[in-house]
């Protein structure tokens, strides 16, 4: 995935009520469960369909690191989706989503003003219509720049244009060299 999408899907995360599974058995038994049978969590996982059936059944217990990887991020991706998908509605429609970034920021302006880049530590709450944005682009597999450049519109509107208190004729925001990022629900 993308830092900012890793950084959204770390925030809805935050959202479960229970935790993910943490061992390779009961992982792939949830998998199983969820796919409907060992054949596909077997194509999914790039594995034989009897090494599936080895760890629904406790024979194997330890995965290699790159499978347990692989096992880790499927399971929490479809982890209580219900759950997740309430945190995504109420951040879309009420909550917001706060962005916690340290970047290289500047922007472009008329002559005149000190537009250079320079790296900025911002915590900003960012309005709903911005959270909805950059969970519809996620899902529709948008890129990690167009993610950015959304995350820049609303950087701009929020934090350089205090929404259009000040700086009016602010045209463009960059928001490039991200150091940290992070989201919060």
């Amino acid at each position: 995935m993308s830092l900012i999408g890793d950084g959204l899907e770390k925030a809805v995360q935050k959202a479960f009520t229970r935790p993910a599974p943490k061992n390779a058995g009961p992982q792939m038994r949830y998998l199983v469960k969820q796919l409907g049978g060992t054949k596909p969590v077997a194509q999914m996982l790039r594995i034989s369909q009897r090494t599936v059936e080895r760890y629904v059944k406790d024979h194997i217990r330890k995965p290699r690191p790159d499978l347990a990887t692989r096992l880790e991020h499927e399971v929490k991706k479809r982890w209580q989706p219900q759950i997740r998908a309430k945190a995504k509605a109420k951040a879309a429609s009420t909550g917001g989503i706060v962005i916690d970034t340290r970047a290289r920021m500047g922007y472009t302006a008329p002559i005149g003003s000190t537009d250079q880049d320079r790296i900025r530590h911002l915590t900003v709450a960012l309005p709903p219509i911005y959270a909805a944005r950059l969970f519809e682009a996620q899902e529709a597999g948008a890129s990690d720049a167009r993610l950015q450049e959304i995350a820049a519109e609303a950087l701009k509107e929020v934090y350089f244009q205090d929404g259009g208190r000040r700086a009016g004729s602010l045209e463009e925001v960059r928001f490039t060299d991200i150091e940290h990022l992070e989201f919060d629900l």
